[in-house]
């Protein structure tokens, strides 16, 4: 019987998982964070409401999985090409003066929130609320990087230089709290006085970073990554298990094993699909199971017992916004105020570590029930608050300035066309070329701004700014030395590169190094092929008054309408929809949505109407 009631259980908790974004998609509720949701579905069908969940093994074992499958994503979702020192545009209306090094502001904010943490801590000791300053510390001065990435991404920050600072702050302090955590263990814990094994367990990441550095790209691990195999899925599941049980061998906690595992897998630069994946399973599966465990787990009634809780709940809340909003203050000097409260309001937000801090304080009796439901409850709450009140603040974050910065390397006559035909008001164009290059003159003079070189040195060319880009085309005539620089650029952090390459091998190399190849060659096959297949199709591609065009869907008035009710009528044929990752064929049933990318095709006077039309931002 108690087998079965845990299994009845699990199903129910999968259901409520299952069905928790169905009702926040169905009611329009997407302003409110999934994970936060399913908590608060936990504590509908938990002890706090409804009580039909037991707890039992299956539910016990999934939700630890799903603990530790969050904290691997945590450090997957790590972009460490941020920290190189990169000049990005920021809003004008939002910019002060200069553009601040993100890195140097990022690292100076939080060392203010933690100190600012450590003495609210203490007066929290003060006040008989908790007897240790250290826990209460990495409590208040943690960061939710699972709320702040995709706040940032939907209010489009994610390239704007408050954007790379707020990420960076998270970041930061992500992995400080983290070690920090680990190292509380170490002393706290039943086992302490064993800080210095944690040194082991960062060899351990050290030596299994070189060992997967030399073997990602051999042949046969290629080959084995296909079909039924997928050695590269079985290889990052072993690393975290290696890590996890290693972690806990050395008197830590699981989960700083799990996150070290993916910032490993993060600074190996994995292939996408492969993440892709690697999403699906623990946000599809695993870590659902854990949010709803949490709300299930958390008994909202016995807080109001005890009055010292009900006093403890407002004061950490207030604690949570004076430790980042005051640190926050930093950036008035190049940002206006809306800009420094909204920032200080997304940091606030907090969750996945102070459900971890509450877990080991109540283990090892710092803490009791009641007291850390308080606290899983707190970052509940700021996990609702914060995202609404950013999205209040900023409402969508448009930088009609921002244009791409492209570096052509190789001036020539398979580049100069391309920069003659590229909008400038869309891209910002960066031509150079040795001394050497026969580039005649005239158009060099009167045609284009090109900047000389006396060599493709990469470390000469860096050193004058020119990956400091969102996008490096690499084309000289000497396709390896457009691979040297393609590779170096990629080291770099350069979002994009494109680099022109003739032989296969080379080819296949750059695409396994997630680098866009163009190929004479195979640019001119294609062409040929399509022009004796689909003709029209290269009309489209190659006249400019049938060209195709993007058009960025910013215009919250037509958010969700479908297509045969679009009011907009004109000579624009509607080809494709990108929406995120996903690519969508348009037909009447399709809605649109914020921040869809539409790629349409027409008579440039009807095109440019259709993009004021569903460019303009309301909150501009």
């Amino acid at each position: 019987m108690e087998h079965g009631a845990s299994v009845t259980s699990l199903v129910i908790v999968i259901i409520a998982a299952f069905i928790t974004p169905i009702l926040l998609h169905r009611f329009k509720l997407n302003i409110i964070p999934v994970v936060v949701a399913e908590i608060i579905v936990g504590l509908i069908i938990g002890q706090s409401g409804f009580d039909i969940v037991e707890q039992g093994s299956w539910l016990e074992i999934l939700s630890t999985l799903g603990f530790i499958f969050l904290m691997f994503l945590s450090g997957l979702e790590i972009d460490f090409s941020i920290f190189a020192s990169r000049k990005k545009k920021a809003k004008p209306e939002n910019q002060g003066t200069g553009a601040p090094n993100p890195v140097w502001v990022a690292t100076t904010v939080f060392i203010g929130i933690f100190i600012i943490s450590l003495a609210l801590s203490y007066l929290f000791v003060l006040a008989g609320f908790i007897d240790n300053a250290f826990l209460m510390t990495l409590i208040i001065s943690t960061i939710s990087l699972g709320v702040v990435v995709p706040t940032l991404k939907d209010a489009q920050m994610m390239k704007t230089t408050i954007g790379q600072t707020i990420l960076l702050i998270a970041v930061i302090a992500d992995l400080v709290t983290m070690i920090l955590l680990a190292v509380f263990v170490s002393i706290y814990g039943e086992s302490g006085g064993n800080t210095w094994l944690l040194l082991i367990l960062f060899a351990a990441g050290v030596l299994f970073y070189y060992i997967g550095k030399k073997f990602r790209h051999q042949s046969f691990v290629e080959t084995m990554a296909k079909g039924t195999i997928q050695i590269d899925t079985r290889a990052v599941f072993t690393l975290i298990l290696l890590l996890v049980a290693l972690s806990e061998t050395v008197g830590a906690e699981n989960i700083l094993g799990a996150f070290l595992a993916g910032t490993l897998v993060s600074l190996l630069s994995p292939n996408p699909e492969m993440v892709k994946r690697l999403d699906s399973f623990g946000y599809g599966f695993l870590i659902p199971i854990f949010f709803v465990m949490v709300g299930v787990e958390i008994d909202i009634w016995s807080l109001f017992t005890d009055s010292r809780v009900l006093i403890l709940i407002p004061l950490l809340f207030i604690a949570l916004l004076v430790s980042k909003i005051v640190p926050a203050l930093i950036l008035s000097k190049w940002y206006d105020k809306k800009t420094v409260f909204g920032s200080g309001f997304i940091l606030t937000s907090t969750l996945s570590l102070v459900i971890a801090a509450a877990a080991i304080g109540k283990r090892e009796g710092m803490i009791d029930d009641q007291m850390e439901g308080a606290l899983i409850l707190v970052a509940v709450l700021t996990c609702l608050v914060a995202p609404i009140v950013f999205k209040k603040v900023y409402g969508r974050f448009e930088d009609e300035d921002h244009k791409t910065v492209v570096s052509f390397i190789g001036s020539n006559r398979m580049t100069l066309p391309v920069v003659r035909e590229l909008d400038i008001h869309a891209y910002e164009t960066h031509l150079y070329h040795t001394k050497v290059d026969k580039i005649d003159e005239r158009i060099s003079r009167n045609c284009f701004d090109i900047k000389e070189l006396d060599g493709y040195d990469v470390e000469k060319m860096k050193e004058l700014g020119v990956f400091e880009v969102d996008l490096i085309v690499a084309s000289t005539g000497d396709e390896e030395r457009n691979a040297e620089i393609a590779r170096f650029a990629k080291e770099q952090g350069v979002e994009r590169v494109i680099v022109r390459v003739e032989s296969p091998d080379l080819s296949q190399e750059m695409k396994d190094l997630n680098i866009n190849v163009f190929s004479v060659f195979l640019s001119s096959k294609a062409l040929l092929k399509a022009m004796i297949e689909a003709p029209n199709v290269v009309d489209i591609l190659t006249k400019q008054d049938s060209a195709l065009y993007q058009i960025n869907m910013n215009n919250s008035v037509y958010n969700g309408i479908h297509l045969r009710e679009f009011p907009f009528t004109g000579d624009v044929i509607m080809v494709r929809i990108f929406r995120g990752k996903d690519s969508i064929v348009p037909h009447g049933d399709t809605e649109l949505k914020m921040g869809d990318r539409l790629i349409v095709t027409g008579s440039h006077e009807y095109v440019e109407e259709l993009k004021m039309e569903l460019e303009y931002c309301e909150w501009c």
